[in-house]
């Protein structure tokens, strides 16, 4: 979380100028490019060398920050930026997650009340990043950040999400973004833990369906991890943790053999609390 803002590269300019919509007089609209993170590794649809055992050596460790960092550092899945836009679905039985239903509304308008269970994490995850994309506005998203970041969790400037929306304003959409705002659905399609240490915290990942729907549709897979830390203030709940950004997480086209081999399991919605 703490990766400064000038190193990054959110959503990466260059997908974002590929994934048009034409409207009325053929407005360029953007949508997608939404990952950044994930597209280092253009052309690569290969597991970083270790990376499973990476990912289980650290979940093996002590209790504590060296735990953490090191289940937020291990790689997954590297795939190329053309994984997000499509793919065939696969033939195999998918593995699923069962997420829980949100029971309030909590800071900044993002729906919360999850419980203090790895897949409470992942929901309120799937909850902030809805609430930021659907909106596409700096002043929401840092509204967002501070609702629900602990101290040491970066600032809402260098936040990858932050770094998303304004990419996208200042990619020559910006001049749509009312428009595109109200037509922006982000649907949590996925999920995985990628580990825990004890019952306060998680490192939790969400495949994101994102559509803009307007004259026409553009639609992307965006995945995004996040380190989420359990509070007991204000009656519980799951905030973005310190630490530095966990390795990037694969956009995979939803219900894909190449999103099984990332990890991805399919959410579905538990019944309200």
């Amino acid at each position: 979380m703490a990766t400064a803002a000038a190193t990054l590269d959110p959503w990466g300019r260059r997908l974002l100028v590929r994934t048009l919509v034409t409207v009325a007089t053929a407005a360029a609209l953007l949508l997608g490019g939404l990952g950044y993170a994930v597209y280092s590794a253009v052309g690569s649809t290969t597991t970083r060398p270790g990376a499973a055992d990476a990912a289980a050596v650290a979940q093996a460790l002590p209790p504590g920050s060296v735990r953490r960092d090191a289940i937020a550092a291990a790689p997954m899945l590297a795939v190329p930026p053309e994984a997000s836009r499509s793919g065939t679905p696969s033939t195999r039985q998918i593995p699923t997650i069962t997420l829980p239903a949100a029971v309030q509304v909590g800071p900044a308008g993002v729906a919360t009340g999850f419980p203090q269970t790895p897949e409470g994490a992942v929901a309120q995850l799937a909850a902030i990043e809805t609430t930021v994309l659907q909106n596409m506005s700096i002043e929401r998203a840092h509204q967002v950040h501070d609702g629900w970041a602990t101290p040491g969790a970066g600032s809402a400037e260098s936040w990858e999400l932050t770094g998303n929306v304004a990419a996208f304003l200042s990619s020559g959409a910006g001049q749509y973004a009312d428009t595109i705002r109200g037509a922006v659905v982000a649907t949590p399609v996925a999920a995985q833990i990628k580990g825990v240490d004890g019952d306060e915290w998680v490192l939790a990942c969400v495949l994101l369906d994102i559509k803009a729907r307007l004259a026409t549709q553009a639609r992307i897979a965006y995945g995004h991890c996040e380190r989420m830390q359990w509070t007991p203030q204000e009656g519980g709940r799951w905030l973005l943790g310190p630490g530095t950004e966990p390795a990037r997480a694969p956009s995979t086209w939803p219900g894909t053999d190449l999103a099984v081999q990332a990890g991805w399991k399919t959410v579905t919605l538990g019944v309200d609390q």
